[in-house]
């Protein structure tokens, strides 16, 4: 279908990719529309800054006047009112990786960056290394890069870089979206069981990552943390060359030298010293992996290097969103594990001597489930003090197959460490004020709005710093 001078409408376009493709087809001319439910930031003020017109909540009259395409979201399933209105009137449908292929991907080199976790900060950083050695790249990013002020931008240049999810594409289509992005480079960081709604185990997800590496060319190129086995394996009956990044022994390219600083983190790749201004080992390893596939796209280590000295990160990765009253507020997107301690760990370092508060949503259809009972409790309590909220839509899941945050809760107890139940993002805040002090740093965990809770937070710091200047008034 020829798009231009056509009307297009987003069935779930709050969400990240989806409000950023909207975004790159309505610069392109075309006229979007769209609805989803619980829209907010930063997606909401981006439609919202160009001019997109969005409804909350679904319904068919959503749909009139009748579009020439709808775009339905992975989060849309059978029963939703606008999809079906959308069936009952045979209105044209397509998946949000269709269009995506079909728009802008044929005859594009394109580099799909995999993982479980850290592929929205590499992506990030390797689109910001080709802009800034004059690259031109286009990129889709599943969030909003600080320096690159958009999670979506079409140049036209030839030189896409992808964030690919192993998630579902679609009701009708259950294969994994990143199947969809013709790949000539695909990086993987890392390969750990998630999304636990769509796969059994990690058997499946494996297998749709050996999917995706059977459909990258001869000439092509894959680039694989080496300190991972399964993604290694994922990637041993590869036709295009394997390229393995990492700190391991085996390593064809070794990181080596790593120091965390006080603001940010050092390290050495193929004896060029890179420094960021991110924390942790996990953004290293990033880095790393942008450093070397951007390298294979021509560009001088020195050069790349120098690019991400300059890089600020991605907004919800380990953003600081305020200060005040002594006490810092960091909101971070992670919501497994094993990215959660990560994270808790990096901010360690980067706030030594501080007590570390750990506020966790669990939202994502994994955590909402049992499946990390334990996994959790020993991730959050890598933290000096821990809250976590009720269940996301708790009346979705069964209390047999649901995570029971009381249990975590109590699980961190034993393990030592103050942890709280509280029902919701006021509840938490509420119970904090009367424990934060000076010093504190809070990190809330969530990929979703958590209700508003950083607003609420930085009212809190508004608060405490008015009690804190009036006594020093007296």
């Amino acid at each position: 279908m020829d798009l231009q001078g056509k009307h297009i409408h987003f069935l779930g376009i709050a969400g990240t990719a989806m409000g950023n493709v909207a975004l790159m087809l309505k610069k392109g001319g075309i006229r979007i529309s769209g609805s989803d439910e619980h829209i907010y930031p930063p997606m909401s003020e981006q439609l919202q800054r160009h001019g997109v017109s969005f409804v909350e909540g679904y319904n068919p009259r959503n749909l009139q006047p009748k579009p020439d395409l709808v775009v339905i979201g992975n989060v849309i399933s059978r029963g939703n009112p606008e999809l079906e209105e959308v069936l009952d009137k045979g209105i044209p449908y397509t998946s949000l990786p269709e269009i995506i292929k079909n728009t802008f991907l044929w005859g594009s080199r394109n580099i799909v960056v995999t993982g479980t976790h850290g592929k929205t900060t590499t992506s990030a950083m390797l689109a910001h290394i080709f802009r800034f050695c004059g690259r031109n790249p286009s990129f889709l990013i599943g969030g909003v890069p600080i320096d690159l002020g958009t999670g979506a931008h079409w140049s036209g240049s030839g030189l896409w870089v992808l964030e690919g999810d192993e998630y579902d594409t679609a009701f009708f289509d259950k294969r994994s979206k990143f199947l969809h992005y013709l790949p000539e480079t695909v990086v993987i960081n890392n390969l750990e069981f998630d999304h636990a709604d769509i796969f059994k185990d990690i058997s499946e997800i494996e297998t749709a990552f050996v999917r995706l590496i059977n459909l990258v060319p001869r000439r092509g190129r894959v680039f694989v943390n080496a300190d991972d086995m399964r993604a290694r394996t994922v990637t041993q009956h590869s036709l295009a060359p394997v390229y393995e990044v990492g700190l391991s022994s085996n390593a064809k390219i070794r990181i080596r030298d790593f120091v965390e600083l006080s603001q940010g983190c050092t390290f050495t790749v193929l004896g060029e010293q890179v420094q960021l201004r991110l924390s942790g080992l996990h953004n290293a390893r990033n880095a790393a992996m942008a450093i070397m596939t951007a390298h294979a796209y021509g560009v001088p280590l020195k050069d790349a290097a120098t690019a991400l000295a300059q890089f600020r990160g991605v907004k919800r990765r380990m953003e600081v969103v305020a200060e005040a009253a002594g006490i810092t507020i960091i909101d971070d997107f992670g919501h497994h594990p094993t990215a959660i301690q990560a994270t808790i760990d990096a901010v360690k370092l980067r706030y030594p001597n501080r007590r570390i508060f750990a506020l966790f949503e669990p939202r994502s259809n994994t955590t909402r489930r049992s499946v990390f009972q334990n996994e959790l409790a020993h991730a959050l309590a890598t933290a000096d003090v821990v809250y976590i909220s009720q269940v996301a839509r708790l009346e979705q899941l069964s209390a047999q197959e649901r995570l029971d945050p009381e249990k975590v809760v109590a699980h961190i107890q034993q393990l030592g460490k103050q942890a709280y139940f509280q029902p919701d993002a006021a509840a938490i805040v509420s119970h904090l004020s009367s424990k934060i002090q000076t010093g504190d740093v809070v990190v809330v965990f969530s990929n979703g709005n958590f209700d508003g809770i950083c607003v609420k937070l930085k009212g809190l710091l508004g608060e405490l710093s008015t009690v804190n200047q009036n006594f020093n008034k007296e």
